[in-house]
């Protein structure tokens, strides 16, 4: 039985930890190879490490246009080629509200969460239009649909994902680059956490906690839940999809939960 990514090669960045890493482990499962792209050395040489022979370590800074062309010549080189594309570096941070949110904060966050995913867009649909087409995904948010108080600047990164993944697909289709984002609801990763630090076990099973609240589904997100989406996406299952925003949410942006506190029905 063939993978669904065979001959593929993809790069993913942010792929040392969380939805990244569980996508490269998930694309290499169906047959791909990957190169793993993480800000931090130690985490894509681990991620890199425990796929195997069938993925490569990349570091780098998204935001950084210099690291962004290095890191799709170091697919080339050790691949031959790109074919997919998966933007999923991204920030948070405690911003506060907008008066009060420091400016190098909001700068950070949108050169990361847009800027990147721009950058990635830029420098990698030429090795797309070589290859004769590919997958471009990128990782939005449900901040980018609903406007989360405290988090203004990374609700603005995220809508500007949405806005730019709609536009650049229209520009890219007659090439058969399809490009698409993922908006993930609450999913338990470290985004959030101390980013150089190792993810505190106790912090995930909190998150856990909250995402179970949000979601009607009853549980967070997991990195797995992601990767899945991402894979159809990649794969030529989604051969007739671009310019979508696909919600991975457990209901959280479908179902508002008002109505039932309001009427004092309980539907669980």
């Amino acid at each position: 039985m063939t993978g669904r990514l065979d001959g593929k090669v993809a790069v993913i960045t942010g792929a040392g930890s969380g939805m990244g890493r569980a996508t490269a482990e998930l694309f290499v499962e169906e047959g791909a190879r990957v190169l793993v792209m993480d800000r931090w050395a130690e985490r894509a040489e681990d991620a890199a490490a425990g796929i195997g022979e069938a993925a490569v370590a990349f570091t780098g800074d998204v935001s950084q246009g210099e690291d962004v062309q290095a890191m799709y010549a170091a697919a080339v080189d050790a691949f031959g080629g790109v074919n997919i594309i998966y933007n999923n570096a991204g920030i948070g941070s405690r911003e506060d509200n907008v008066r009060d949110c420091p400016e190098e904060v909001f700068d950070e966050i949108l050169s990361v969460n847009l800027r990147g995913v721009w950058l990635g867009m830029k420098y990698g649909i030429p090795h797309l239009e070589r290859a004769g087409g590919g997958s471009i995904i990128s990782t939005a948010s449900v901040a980018g649909i609903s406007g989360l108080a405290g988090i203004s600047a990374y609700c603005a990164s995220k809508g500007g994902v949405i806005a730019l993944t709609r536009a650049a697909a229209g520009e890219w289709a007659a090439k058969g680059i399809r490009i698409n984002c993922i908006c993930p609801g609450a999913i338990a990763t470290r985004i959030g956490d101390d980013s150089q630090g190792p993810q505190d076990p106790e912090n995930l099973e909190r998150r856990r906690e909250r995402g179970a609240m949000a979601h009607p589904l009853g549980r967070s997100g997991e990195g797995l839940d992601i990767a899945q989406t991402a894979l159809y996406l990649a794969s030529d299952e989604s051969s007739f999809v671009t310019g979508q925003a696909i919600v991975v949410d457990g209901g959280w942006t479908a179902v508002d939960r008002r109505f039932s506190d309001l009427t004092g029905r309980d539907f669980s």
